[in-house]
Formats: structure tokens, sequence, C-alpha cells
């Protein structure tokens, strides 16, 4: 242990699994800890069933119409892959996939008027969809068309729209699209979590709106994919990525003390042992006076016997409800996965919904949701404080992710990995380089 890293990584989240692979494969001398005995830190998935009841203190056990208890793994963060999105890629690239078994999510839904539609992201869906009528639909159909077309380096493309200048309230009002399909297009396509994005420049929302389309080519069901057992599996993918490259992994290990000195990081001390490192990647647990509380989300799990409603029976969906159909200034998601997914008892389902807390009664604000799965079984509700570093490392060389918030999918997550890689390295996360990399270790083969 009394050795020099180049890296040290605390905490088993999947922002700092990755961190960690990536830097090993970048040829750094990587040792990872963790206090716990398990992966995933706040993005664990608990099983059996029992650790799910102790942890969130419920009385009694399960009862037995749930089934096995190790039939259960259920994810404390609960989040989908989009099929085109940058976590797929980082996956593809690092091999991290032959660890790996994915199932397509089968539906994507959003709420209007208390009722669930599935989200419209073709021309021919477009036109079939009941969310719209019949003009709306036209000039919905118009403004996909447009978005697929469009090339911010060919001119002809653009319409008059300027990508850089152009806000995307501009783009709908050209469109003269109304406000439920201004709703379902910013929230539940290009997944935006508040109404911020209406007044920037359209780029953004052009290419969000582009990879849910791309996302959702691949495998037409939906856009979104999931692990089977569930979320757990990816952290420790990469840790094995990582320890293929030459990483130290260290379960179990309480940190005593991270040595800062002249403003620096020098080390981590663990059992009374020093190791020296340059750089340090941590969740915010691990250093709470270099993060602060920017906001806090509700999560309830919920353990269903039923498909949710109105959803064809599918096993597996996501719902969003648009701020403003509920008079709130963020969205509120609800992903749901099965035992066709091995994370439940067969016959199960687990539902589970989160968003950002605006007031001091969290449950009455994520209610909508709830209403939609009922009846519920059982339901685990859980208030987490967000954190974002105060501390960015560029003099400390100490670099703190950010918590998970309530999106269903991993695309902040992986704006994150991307920042935290920039402010270590200096320059920007290159797919195509860390290709390259793996190519040198695995040849040019492999399960792309």
């Amino acid at each position: 242990m009394n050795e020099e890293y180049d890296v040290i990584v605390l905490g088993t989240g999947l922002t700092e699994c990755i961190l960690s692979g990536i830097m090993s494969v970048k040829g750094k001398k990587v040792l990872h800890m963790d206090r716990n005995s398990y992966y995933g830190g706040d993005s664990a998935s608990i099983t059996p069933l029992e650790d799910l009841y102790k942890r969130f203190s419920l009385p009694g056990t399960p009862p037995e119409s749930m089934g096995k208890g190790r039939d259960w793994n259920v994810d404390l963060i609960p989040k989908f892959l989009m099929a085109n999105g940058q976590l797929v890629r980082m996956l593809l690239i690092t091999q991290v996939t032959r660890y790996l078994d994915f199932k397509v999510i089968e539906g994507s839904f959003v709420y209007k008027k208390g009722s669930i539609y599935k989200v419209p992201s073709t021309e021919t869906e477009a036109l079939a969809s009941s969310l719209m009528g019949l003009f709306e639909k036209r000039r919905f159909r118009k403004f996909l068309v447009f978005v697929a077309n469009f090339d911010e380096n060919d001119p002809k493309t653009m319409e008059g729209v300027d990508p850089n200048k152009t806000t995307m309230r501009e783009v709908y009002k050209k469109f003269d699209l109304g406000q439920d399909v201004i709703d379902f297009t910013g929230h539940a396509i290009a997944l935006y979590r508040t109404d911020d994005y209406l007044d920037q420049p359209c780029l953004d929302t052009i290419n969000r709106i582009k990879l849910y389309s791309e996302s959702l080519a691949r495998y037409g069901k939906s856009p979104y994919l999931y692990p089977l057992y569930g979320l757990g599996e990816l952290p420790q993918g990469f840790a094995r990525l990582s320890a293929i490259y030459g990483g130290t992994y260290m379960l179990n290990k309480p940190i005593e003390e991270i040595i800062v000195e002249n403003g620096k990081i020098v080390g981590v001390k663990s059992e009374g042992e020093i190791a020296r490192c340059k750089q340090l990647i941590c969740d915010p647990s691990y250093i709470m006076d270099r993060a602060k509380v920017v906001g806090k989300v509700i999560r309830v799990i919920c353990i269903l016997s039923h498909p949710i409603k109105n959803t064809s029976d599918s096993n597996s969906c996501q719902i969003i409800i648009p701020q403003n159909q509920v008079n709130r200034k963020h969205d509120i998601y609800v992903c749901m996965i099965s035992y066709a997914h091995n994370v439940a008892a067969q016959g199960k389902y687990i539902a589970i919904a989160s968003t950002t807390v605006e007031t001091n009664d969290p449950e009455k604000e994520i209610k909508p949701a709830l209403d939609l799965l009922e009846p519920i079984e059982q339901k685990f509700v859980s208030i987490s404080d967000l954190y974002a570093p105060t501390d960015l490392g560029t003099d400390s060389q100490i670099f703190i992710s950010r918590s998970y918030d309530a999106t269903t999918h991993f695309e902040t997550t992986c704006d994150d990995i991307k920042d935290i890689y920039k402010r270590m390295t200096g320059t920007d996360f290159d797919f195509a380089e860390m290709e390259r990399k793996k190519n040198d270790i695995f040849g040019d083969g492999g399960d792309q």
C-alpha cells in the first residue's frame, strides 16, 4: 500500500469506475478504493430483497408473495442507456460490452392531461399519434424532417435558421408548434429537465432530438437499453477493464485521511498506511468540505405485480411527466423494469419515480407519478441531497464527481465524466483516441 500512484480513485459509483478504467487505458497507474464491500456506491443494485428492506429500515421481511429474495436486484438510482448515446460508445470502445447483456426498453411514454401516450419520434409515429390533432401532426412531421436533414455545415439544410443564434423558441414558432407538442419534444425527446433551453441557441436541442431518433432507429421499440441483472453490472465491468490495464482494486477499505500539502493532494491514508498520488478522483461523500448541496432528489422505488396501465403491457418503459403538465419547474420521471431483466421475481415489476424536490412536501410532488402505478405492493422512499464540487481541482488536483440527478438516462453522468477528464488532462475526451489505445491491447477484433 505504501506506493506511489498516478491516480487514486475513491468510491465505486459508475462515474468513478469509468474514469478509473479510462485512466488505466491511458497508461496511468491507478489505485481504486471503496469503504463499502460492494460495487456501485450510491448507484448500487441491492440484492437480496431483504437487504433493501433493511436499507430503508422497513420492519419485518418481504412477504412470501414476493418470491425468493435472491431473485431481486434493485437499483437505488435507476437509469437507462441511450442506444446511440455517450455511455454506449464508451462501453463499445472499451469492450466492457463483453461482460454485459442488454435488453431494449419496450416503450417511451409522455404524460398529458392525466393520461400517458407513446412518444412519437418518427414521421410515421407522428402521423399515427393520438397526442396531436391532424394539422398539428403535419406541422410536427415537417419539423422532424427539418431536424433530420439539419447539418450545421450545410446552409442549404438550415432553412434560414442560424444554429448558434436562433433560439429553440423561434424554431418551434417557425413550425407553428403548440404548447403540448413543445412540452413532449423538449422533455420526452430532447430530454431537458426544465424549460431554460427555449431561449438558448437551437443547435444543442437539434442534436439531442437527432440522438433520440438515431437511438430509436437502432432497435425500434424505444431509444433506451438496460443491462440484465441491473445497473450494478456497469461499474463492475469498468472495474474489470481497469484491472486488465493494471489497476489495483481494494473494497472494504476505510479511508482515514485525504492528505493535502500546500493546497495539493499528496495521498490517502487507510488503516495506518499512506498511498501517495498525483491526482485524486472521488465522489462527494469522501470530501464533503469541497462540495456543496445544489438541490435534493426524491426517489420512490415501487414493487408492482402488474405492468403500468396504458403501456401496452410493456415489461419495461419510461414515462416522462413534463413540468408544465403538473405546474412544476422540473419534470417527473418514471422508469420500469421487471422479471424480464433478471432484477425481480417472476411476474413482478419495479417502477421507480424520481424528481427534483421543489417544496417541503416531496412525497406530494411525486404523487402524479405514483398515481400511474397503482396498486403498489411496497414502496421505498428516499430523499437525497445533490452535491456538486466547489473545488474544480485545478490547483488541488482533487476531482470530485457530481451526484446522480433525477433523470432516467446517463447523458448527464457522461457529461460529468467528460468534464472531469478535461480538468484532469487539459484535453477533451476523445472517443477515437480511446479506440486506438484499446486496439493496441486487444487488436482490432472484439464484440462490437
